[in-house]
């Protein structure tokens, strides 16, 4: 008789890593200046929707403030066409916590409002991060997530310093979850997070946790490292990890979908999604890149310098053009070496909207003026508590300098208790303006940037501006460049906040 063989081992199916796609927002918005067009996204919605991402990032960020400062374009309408074009989809925003979508607190009331409308137009998952990893400045917005019933994602700012460990950015994990949250996100603004360190903070916070506790992991591509770091987040547990598809990817932007899809082949692994969709949504965005060459990122391949400025790589070319307004356009390297030490006065805080900006222009300013000999009104209010609080002590001598810039004193509180009710102010302020339509919506935008909303209520009904090159000009400008790369003339277009003011800077090509 034949001998029996033993049945053969069971083989595990791979486990499915979920993946948050960043062409709609932080994809652009790190490549192109958050420049693009609403009418150059929607024809890859059915492909974005049918393919099969945990979700899709479309909105917050910088998004609201470029939709209303350079596009003409109500960014609630934004939302709302996405929702419609994108029924089966999971919609994400990135919100700034306590600041919203703007550069400053709002009180308790506003941020509930926000929270509410924002659902109401068809967002889902609220990632809220605070610039300084000061857990109390995302306590009220989670709060809101929660009570609207959506996905309240907290999130931890990723950061390198001699005070930043794996076992305090588990405790934050743990503060945060204890807030009610529906999942953890890592967020590397700047491409700092190297493989071992992705892989330690994923494991501690699932051994510390719980194995249930879902992390989703956020790498820029600036340094070149990170689709390692991707991978060991994989490796320790992350649930999700966020990538852009391939077309609008690397540079200051993010690793490439098509790359993680293949990066798992072969591996205990999967994302399952759909390899003919990802083809169309890459080609569609091929198609549409030319056309914004002009606000491109000059930063095309690696920077390891990024490793030891921290800046991220939208921030440098802001630096840029700060130091050519002044003359000084040959200082860059001397800034990027000052910025960690600014850092360091400051108390070792994460470089992210708005902290980035508020250390990089003092950088800039202790560059061209002697260190602190002038201290911009945002830096103050960093050192004095008014931001939030840091992980490191705030250098004394300079708190009292900004004491004594500021008329104001120290605080300690959660700088929002300091705040009276404003709701109904913001009202009777927004729908006085000419054009404001009377809805919370108008309302809200008015609120997160009072010194562009009437502007652009007066223009809404002339609809949105394109500010890409059409698609003649792109032929036209290929014709011109055998290097096949785009436009070689025109002006490059900055946009720089200083003091809290922001400026439009064109310079041309030399």
């Amino acid at each position: 008789m034949p001998a029996s063989s033993a049945p053969a081992p069971a083989v595990a199916a791979p486990r499915e890593v979920g993946v948050t796609e960043l062409v709609l927002r932080d994809a652009h918005q790190s490549l192109m200046a958050t420049r693009m067009a609403l009418e150059d996204m929607v024809g890859a919605c059915a492909d974005i929707d049918a393919a099969g991402y945990w979700s899709v990032e479309c909105w917050g960020g910088a998004t609201y403030d470029a939709c209303i400062r350079f596009l003409n374009e109500d960014p609630w309408e934004r939302l709302r066409t996405f929702r419609e074009l994108m029924p089966n989809s999971r919609l994400q925003m990135l919100l700034r916590g306590q600041n919203l979508l703007g550069y400053r607190h709002y009180e308790d009331g506003v941020v509930d409002r926000f929270v509410e409308k924002s659902a109401d137009n068809g967002m889902d998952v609220f990632r809220v991060f605070d610039a300084l990893n000061d857990v109390r400045n995302v306590r009220r917005a989670i709060e809101a997530v929660r009570r609207v019933d959506k996905h309240a994602q907290g999130t931890i700012c990723y950061t390198e310093s001699p005070l930043h460990t794996v076992e305090g950015y588990v405790r934050m994990a743990r503060d945060l979850m204890e807030l009610g949250c529906d999942s953890l996100c890592i967020k590397d603004m700047a491409a700092l997070l190297r493989p071992q360190p992705a892989y330690d903070i994923v494991k501690g916070i699932k051994e510390e946790l719980g194995a249930d506790v879902r992390v989703h992991v956020h790498c820029h591509a600036t340094t070149g490292v990170t689709l390692v770091s991707l991978m060991k987040a994989i490796e320790a547990g992350a649930d999700v990890v966020d990538t852009a598809i391939s077309s609008v990817s690397l540079g200051p932007g993010h690793n490439p979908t098509e790359s993680l899809v293949s990066m798992l082949e072969g591996t205990g692994y999967t994302t399952n999604l759909d390899g003919e969709r990802l083809l169309r949504i890459k080609d569609h965005f091929a198609a549409v890149r030319p056309r914004y060459a002009q606000f491109m990122s000059g930063i095309t391949g690696v920077e390891t310098e990024i490793f030891d400025s921290q800046i991220p790589g939208g921030m440098i070319s802001n630096m840029e053009s700060q130091l050519r307004q002044q003359g000084a356009g040959d200082r860059l390297k001397e800034v990027l070496a000052e910025v960690p030490r600014v850092r360091q006065v400051a108390g070792y805080p994460p470089l992210v909207t708005p902290s980035s900006q508020i250390v990089g222009t003092q950088a800039v300013f202790n560059v061209l003026m002697g260190p602190y000999k002038v201290l911009t009104a945002e830096f103050a209010d960093l050192m004095l508590g008014y931001y939030g609080q840091t992980l490191g002590e705030r250098d004394p001598g300079i708190v009292e300098q900004a004491q004594a810039q500021t008329r104001k004193d120290p605080i300690e509180v959660r700088p929002a208790d300091l705040l009276a009710p404003e709701w109904d102010r913001l009202c009777e302020e927004a729908n006085a303006l000419a054009g404001a339509d009377g809805t919370d919506e108008d309302v809200l935008t008015y609120a997160m940037f009072p010194g562009v909303a009437p502007g652009f209520f007066a223009k809404r009904p002339e609809g949105p501006v394109n500010v890409g090159l059409d698609p003649a000009e792109v032929l036209a400008s290929r014709d011109s460049d055998s290097t096949g790369k785009g436009p070689v003339t025109g002006p490059i277009r900055y946009d720089v906040t200083l003091d809290g003011a922001k400026h439009r800077v064109t310079v041309e090509r030399g």
